[in-house]
Formats: C-alpha cells, sequence, structure tokens
C-alpha cells in the first residue's frame, strides 16, 4: 500500500503537489495559528536542499552552456540581459510610484516615535562590483557568492572552448568538456529529487508564516500591502504584454514558470529557488547559454518586485509625514531605487536595505522602516515572486530574439 501512495505521489505533476501544499499550508497556518512554528525544521530542510544544490547546478550549466555558443553570441546575449534587468527594473519603480500615488498608502498613519529598526549595513556599488572576482575560488563557492561563481564559470568555460578550439589541446578539451557534461546531467539527476520534497516544503513554510503573522499584523497595513500588490499585478500585466509583442504563449510559459513563482512566493528567497527557475527555463526549452547566466544574474541582480516595494514604501513614508513627493524626488526614487535594487541584492535584510537607502537620500524618516518591517514577511512574498518571474520572462523574451535572429 505504501508502496501504491508512493508511486502515486511521484507521478503527480509537480505544480499540482505545490497546490495542494498552498491549501493546506494556508489552513494549517489559521488553524493551528503559532502551534506551526514545529513544522519550521521541514521547511528548513527544504532552503537547505535547494542551497545544496545551488553552487555545482550554476557552475555546471553555465560551463556547459558556454560551450553550446561562440563568444560573439555570448556577448550579445549577455548586453541584451543587463539592458533588460536595468529597463524592467526602472519601469517597476515608476510603476510603483504611480499606482502608489493613486492609492495614497499612508494619509492617516502617525508614528509615534517609539518605533526602531537595525538596517543591515549596505555595502555600497563599488565592494558588489568587486565581489564579482573573488579573491579565493574556494571561498566564493562556500559563501555562494553567485556573482563570483558566475564570473569563475564563465571564465573557465571561455577556457574549455578556446582549448577544444586548439590543434595541441584539442582531444584534452574534448575529453574534460564530456565529463563537465556528465557531472551537469549528474546534477541535473540529484535535483530532480530535490523536487519531491518541494510541496513538503512549502507546506510547512507557509503555515509557519500563516501561523505566525496572523490577521492582526495583515489588518495594521492593510492598505499599505494592497497597494503594493496592486502595483505588482500591473507590472505582471506588462511582462504579459512584453511577451504577446515577443510572440510568447503566456499559457505555455506560466505552465513552467508557476512552481518556481510559487516557491518563491513563500520562500521570499530568489536565490533559494534558482534550481527550480532553472528547471523551468530548461523545460521551456530556452538556450543552456543564455539562461546558464541570466538567471544566476537575474537571482542577484534583477529585483523588479523589490523596486516596486521601494516605490510604494517611499510613498509611504512621505504621506505618513504630509509632505507628498515633488517631481525631483520622484525622479530620485527612480535613479536611485534602480540602482540601489540592482546593488544590493543578495544583502541580508535587503528590502529593509534598499528601502533605508533611498529613505536616507531623501530624508525620509527611518522610524517609517521599523513600521514596515512590521510587515516585511507579507510584502517580501509578493516582491520575490516578481523578481523570479522577470528573471523567467526576461531570458524567454531574449531567447526568443536570439531565434529570430537565427531564422533571419
Amino acid at each position: 500500500m505504501l508502496k501504491g501512495i508512493w508511486k502515486a505521489y511521484i507521478e503527480t505533476p509537480l505544480i499540482k503537489k505545490v497546490s495542494i501544499a498552498l491549501i493546506l499550508g494556508a489552513a494549517a497556518g489559521f488553524i493551528f495559528g503559532e502551534n506551526t512554528s514545529v513544522l519550521s525544521p521541514l521547511g528548513d530542510l527544504l532552503m537547505n536542499l535547494l542551497q545544496f544544490i545551488i553552487v555545482p547546478l550554476i557552475f555546471f550549466t553555465l560551463l556547459v552552456g558556454v560551450n553550446q555558443t561562440t563568444a560573439e553570441n555570448l556577448g550579445r546575449m549577455g548586453g541584451k540581459v543587463f539592458i533588460y534587468y536595468l529597463f524592467t527594473s526602472a519601469v517597476a519603480i515608476v510603476v510603483g510610484i504611480s499606482v502608489a500615488s493613486l492609492f495614497n498608502p499612508g494619509q492617516g498613519t502617525t508614528l509615534t516615535g517609539t518605533e526602531n529598526v537595525e538596517v543591515p549595513e549596505n555595502p555600497g556599488v563599488v565592494e558588489v562590483l568587486l565581489s564579482i572576482v573573488p579573491d579565493n575560488i574556494i571561498a566564493g563557492f562556500a559563501e555562494m557568492n553567485l556573482l563570483g561563481i558566475i564570473f569563475t564559470s564563465l571564465v573557465f568555460g571561455i577556457a574549455l572552448s578556446v582549448m577544444r578550439a586548439s590543434k595541441d589541446l584539442s582531444k584534452m578539451g574534448d575529453r574534460l568538456y564530456n565529463v563537465f557534461e556528465a557531472l551537469n546531467e549528474l546534477t541535473l539527476i540529484v535535483m530532480k529529487a530535490i523536487l519531491q520534497y518541494v510541496p513538503v516544503g512549502v507546506f510547512a513554510i507557509l503555515a509557519d508564516i500563516i501561523g505566525s503573522q496572523g490577521a492582526d499584523t495583515l489588518l495594521s497595513l492593510g492598505n499599505f500591502i494592497g497597494v503594493l500588490y496592486i502595483a505588482i499585478l500591473v507590472h505582471l500585466a506588462l511582462y504579459m504584454l512584453l511577451m504577446y509583442v515577443t510572440k510568447i504563449k503566456p499559457s505555455v510559459f506560466f505552465r513552467e514558470a508557476r512552481t518556481p513563482v510559487i516557491t518563491a512566493f513563500v520562500t521570499q528567497s530568489s536565490t533559494g529557488v534558482l534550481p527550480l527557475t532553472l528547471n523551468a527555463a530548461k523545460n521551456l526549452g530556452l538556450k543552456k547559454s543564455l539562461y546558464g547566466f541570466s538567471l544566476p544574474l537575474g537571482a542577484t541582480m534583477n529585483m523588479d518586485g523589490a523596486a516596486i516595494r521601494i516605490a510604494v514604501s517611499t510613498v509611504f513614508a512621505a504621506n505618513v509625514i504630509g509632505e507628498p513627493l515633488s517631481l525631483i524626488a520622484i525622479l530620485q526614487v527612480v535613479l536611485i531605487g534602480t540602482l540601489v535594487s540592482v546593488g544590493t541584492a543578495g544583502v541580508p535584510g535587503a528590502g529593509i536595505v534598499m528601502i533605508a537607502t533611498v529613505f536616507a537620500q531623501l530624508g525620509l524618516p527611518m522610524e517609517a522602516v521599523a513600521l514596515l518591517a512590521a510587515v516585511d514577511v507579507l510584502i517580501g512574498m509578493g516582491a520575490t515572486a516578481l523578481n523570479v518571474t522577470g528573471d523567467l520572462v526576461g531570458t524567454s523574451v531574449i531567447n526568443k530574439t536570439e531565434k529570430n535572429k537565427e531564422a533571419a
């Protein structure tokens, strides 16, 4: 009987299992409240498993992918990825400000003066850029420095490509490539096994979140949360429009994207769900040479959800102190918010860091940051889901342009 149940579980589509886990997790959270904290180790195990597979998955996928294209194609795709990420982050800021200005969250809210929050240190743009080149490869991998791992993978991938093109080293290079390709397939087999645990982890994490947050937290800043999710839906509509223009079928896209997006919503970690995002790109038939670096890069740099969060938070704080944003201030938010959303990703408490950095530049009260920290989990869920969606949409659109170029 147990064997039959296990077989039925394995054969059930992953998205169906995750959807059931969402419903059961939400129900358990509302019914048992804070008692659901006993489930937190199951959620921690999911995050550990996903982080366990991230490094080999990125390294082998990107290294093999580099050897499936030319340096010219890689450079062209890389340029498109950077432009897309910067552009959509700026658009997300504009969307957030526009929607927030329409609904004006924070009006009538007052600061008591007792709010306090410890904001993690912002490493700054220079430090982030320097981290791209790790001073120690082993340490870079151990610390899960995604930018450093991407750089290392590209360097060794290009070097391997040079070996394979060399008259003297071609045979050795081909043998080495075959080894890396086999290791890549081995990593994918391990990942498939991890995917079977995802529904259990999702159930545990969502039950714990709902059980610990409760309805009081939701109601205390419900206006702010509602406006933020409206802005997220507007930006999602822009993604749909972009897919329509580039002739990508949204139904096909979301059939594969929904598992990493839902898991990102629950776990609040773009980096953590990277194995699921890479798997979705593979199932969508995207180029490995493209998604091998665009998705890990997006997990650290492309933060459309975080950009919207910055914009709505800024309008909220301005309304709390009764000083609506001027045109100059709005332009500052667009510029600073775009750079901050790209530069501070991957920092512990990144959402709070981004908001605090923008507030400091505009002279807005830090007490408002503490107020927003109370619903950090609830707004982080939607923002992270949008981050992952944006990474996959961008990769799919760029993949489409590459196919059109090849056809031409």
